[in-house]
């Protein structure tokens, strides 16, 4: 199956759910957010959504600064 990850092409071997995803990649569920397909999912969809292929997932972490 192929997604695309912040506008990279990624092969993964079998469906995932998004909290599947977030946790092979190792980001912290707390700091994220997740766009699937152009919408923005709330962390509480997270686990009943599996990913089909060719779906497009952003990933965008907050950075605190001063």
């Amino acid at each position: 199956m192929v997604i695309k990850i912040n506008g990279k092409t990624e092969s993964v071997e079998k469906a995932y759910t998004i909290t599947d995803l977030v946790s092979k990649k190792g980001l912290s569920p707390e700091k994220i957010v997740i766009e699937h397909n152009l919408r923005i999912v709330p962390k509480e969809e997270w686990d009943g959504i599996a990913l089909k292929d060719n779906d497009a997932i952003e990933i965008v972490s907050f950075v605190g600064g001063g």
